[in-house]
């Protein structure tokens, strides 16, 4: 063979060689890298946040779930997500969400066991309320769903990275099967901190008071709307320090914890919610473990 063919042949295996090499190279890279808020909250089971990605389009594209409005935010890739929560009843596998002027978006949500928890209170009308009891609760519950399901179109919260409410320890989690006095009752829909009656509670991030009460079973409560369906409520409170419309920066103080309402002492229940879905506020303070 001709040397000129010698040394082109030899050239061709290189760039062959070149090519599989990179081939290789880009193949070891994922294909759905994710910026920073997606890697940090996207724990999609059932209580959990699912971040699914929506493209780079120069707007945010409207996305609902189950017939809810979810959150749709730019991440540090400049994609957009969506962040939905998703509802402890939800059960494992495909879900979907609807995109306005798209293809439907689908996410895996991965299975998750919950501890059970036994509680004994002694009063009996906290686990089996009385006929008026229960036109109060439904009465209270109405007023609970509707501030759940606020949504403020187009306000972006600040930081979907919370800030904790309270310092001191976490006591029950989030998810708990809950039996009180051997009867079984709805999980445990936030997270608790165990922390003294009197303790400033803080607003984990910006946002407006929408609802304030006294209720039978949260006692003294607060509702802040973080911003497209992103909410956090406050219960068993001691002292409520705002009123509704309040407008809340990070940081300030909402009321103080105590034990009012069903409570067997003082601490302070946080619950979050996304497009009217409970889900794990440990999630959003880099307390959550992973399954």
């Amino acid at each position: 063979m001709p040397i000129r063919s010698i040394r082109r042949s030899s050239l061709s295996r290189l760039a062959i060689g070149l090519a599989l090499w990179v081939v290789t190279l880009l193949g070891a890279v994922p294909a759905n890298a994710q910026g920073y808020v997606a890697r940090t909250l996207n724990v999609p089971v059932p209580g959990g946040v699912a971040a699914v990605p929506l493209g780079a389009a120069d707007r945010a594209p409207p996305a609902s779930y189950q017939g809810r409005r979810v959150m749709v935010i730019r991440d540090s890739d400049k994609q957009w997500i969506a962040l939905v929560g998703i509802p402890l009843s939800t059960k494992p596998g495909r879900q979907t969400l609807q995109v306005q002027g798209g293809p439907e978006a689908a996410f895996q949500v991965r299975a998750k066991e919950y501890a059970a928890q036994h509680i004994t209170l002694k009063n009996r009308r906290q686990v089996t309320p009385d006929p008026e009891d229960l036109k109060r609760i439904e009465r209270e519950l109405a007023l609970q769903t509707d501030a759940y399901r606020s949504y403020r179109d187009g306000v972006v919260p600040s930081n979907v990275l919370l800030d904790r409410p309270v310092g001191g320890r976490l006591s029950s989690p989030f998810g708990l099967r809950r039996f009180f006095n051997g009867e079984e009752r709805n999980p445990h829909s936030g997270l608790d901190f165990a922390v003294p009656a009197g303790t400033p509670v803080k607003a984990p991030a910006a946002g407006r008071v929408v609802l304030v009460g006294d209720y039978f079973f949260n006692g003294k409560t607060v509702f802040v709307d973080h911003g497209q369906g992103f909410i956090s409520m406050f219960c068993h409170l001691s002292v409520i320090g705002v009123k509704v419309g309040d407008e809340v920066a990070r940081g300030a103080v909402v009321g103080k914890v105590g034990a009012t309402g069903r409570a067997t002492g003082p601490h302070l229940h946080w619950n979050v919610s996304l497009n009217d879905a409970r889900v794990d506020p440990a999630i959003f303070i880099g307390a959550a473990k992973r399954p």
